[in-house]
């Protein structure tokens, strides 16, 4: 297990002595591809579409919340990353990193003015400019990011208007969203203990209509009606997920512990209902996109439990197929690696970021231990809890995160994007071999980097 440094740029991970030649090369051992303070905290981050592909880094969408504290109007933020590549990273990236910066490689691109707190933001895989939104209230918000117009975040300004709503929750929807890689579907659950599910394609159906949501505030916005509800929770709903391949099949936790499955062709009620999933309160779930059988939940138990969905039993405890603990406070966010099937991610109130391989189970080391087992990495550079995080699709390694400073720094938050080093994920020799060809690049920005550095600190 590899662990980064605690303090943002303090240090490197730690790494097999046969690699020491590398190890102060900042560029391979650790990309900090960004690292952004926040004025306001933001409770979501997510990437969006790829927009250009360059030979050294690409640019790239990312969505962002800003939850303030009514002095401003909370916004929807839409920013343009520059992603650097793997072995490429200029000298110039190395040397302009700093700490409490905002990075010059997250910049701002549009701002959405909007109607209440961003709790949750979710794009749509059939076309990435279409987002999903959650706020402080029963509705559920669809914006075109693109067509949107850009707004000036200042105190007084009249609310963007969403293109979409969803109607359909009895009580505030905050947290639990999806939307549907096979279709055009959204899921929500909420204060209600429901789960909800709409088509985006019904704006042109029945169940669109045309003046305002459950919040009864007069709108232009189309307004949707739910295909839906499903009942069988017995508190708030705090995460849903959709099966990967199918948009009728999809799965949710809850305050009252329970890991429920949910076939919408079968009707409202329960599929399979894991009655005793953890110990405390579920806050998320997540259904590997590679494996179907397989299903990850997080929990104010501080740990994350892998459920095989063919092992699971209605009315019982659950058996999963392991606990992961490492963790020493309540798991915010779990998330399946896009790219390999046995890998994931969890963030938590810890301030830490866990990257796990469940192949490693019961692998021995130096290290091993039962709160490490199958841990791959941690990530333990944020000030405060990691409400949220995003793998990259196009750059499977390549991680956003986000964390809400305020009890440590008494307001704002973090964002920051990072790749681990390859030597903890591929195999090492052929590592090492990749490495050699890029010697010559490598060693020329370290020295001009470090040179750098110290020209700032003298």
């Amino acid at each position: 297990m590899k662990e980064s440094a605690g303090k943002v740029g303090g240090g490197l991970p730690s790494v097999d002595a046969r690699y020491s030649q590398w190890k102060h090369l900042v560029p391979i051992l650790y990309d900090w591809l960004a690292n952004h303070n926040l004025l306001w905290p933001s409770l979501s981050c997510r990437w969006g579409p790829q927009i250009e592909q360059a030979t050294y880094k690409n640019r790239q969408r990312l969505y962002l919340s800003e939850q303030t504290d009514g002095s401003v109007p909370n916004t929807l933020v839409i920013a343009n990353c520059e992603i650097v590549k793997p072995r490429v990273a200029a000298a110039e990236h190395i040397s302009q990193f700093h700490e409490e910066a905002r990075s010059p490689y997250v910049k701002k691109f549009k701002t959405i003015i909007h109607p209440g707190e961003v709790n949750r933001i979710r794009e749509l895989p059939q076309n990435m400019n279409i987002v999903a939104t959650h706020t402080d209230s029963p509705d559920v918000l669809i914006w075109d990011v693109e067509a949107q117009p850009n707004r000036h975040a200042v105190l007084g300004a009249t609310e963007s208007r969403p293109d979409l709503i969803l109607t359909g929750h009895q009580e505030n929807a905050e947290f639990a969203l999806d939307m549907c890689r096979s279709a055009p579907f959204v899921l929500s659950g909420g204060k209600d203990k429901s789960v909800v599910l709409w088509s985006i394609h019904d704006h042109i159906s029945t169940l669109a209509t045309k003046n305002g949501g459950t919040n009864d505030k007069p709108s232009e916005s189309p307004v949707i009606q739910a295909r839906g509800v499903f009942q069988g929770h017995e508190d708030t709903v705090e995460d849903v997920q959709f099966c990967p391949s199918r948009e009728q099949e999809f799965c949710s936790v809850g305050d009252d512990s329970c890991l429920i499955l949910w076939d919408a062709r079968t009707g409202s009620s329960p599929v399979v209902k894991v009655e005793k999933a953890h110990n405390a309160d579920l806050h998320c779930v997540d259904w590997n996109p590679i494996d179907e059988n397989l299903i990850l939940t997080g929990s104010a138990d501080n740990t994350i439990r892998l459920f095989d969905r063919r092992n699971l039993t209605n009315n019982g405890v659950g058996s999963p197929i392991h606990i992961f603990q490492n963790h020493t406070a309540a798991v915010l966010c779990v998330q399946w690696s896009p790219d390999k099937s046995s890998v994931f991610g969890s963030s938590a109130e810890d301030g830490v970021l866990n990257i796990w391989d469940h192949n490693k189970i019961g692998e021995r080391s130096v290290e091993a231990s039962k709160v490490t087992e199958g841990l791959l990495f941690r990530h333990s550079g944020h000030r405060d809890k990691v409400v949220d995080f995003h793998w990259n699709a196009h750059d499977p390694w390549t991680i956003v995160s986000v964390s809400d400073d305020d009890e440590t720094t008494g307001g704002g938050g973090t964002l920051q994007i990072w790749r681990m080093i390859d030597l903890i994920y591929r195999p090492q020799q052929e590592v090492i071999t990749e490495l050699d060809k890029f010697r010559s690049h490598i060693l020329t920005c370290s020295s001009q980097s470090q040179q750098d550095l110290t020209n700032q600190n003298s």
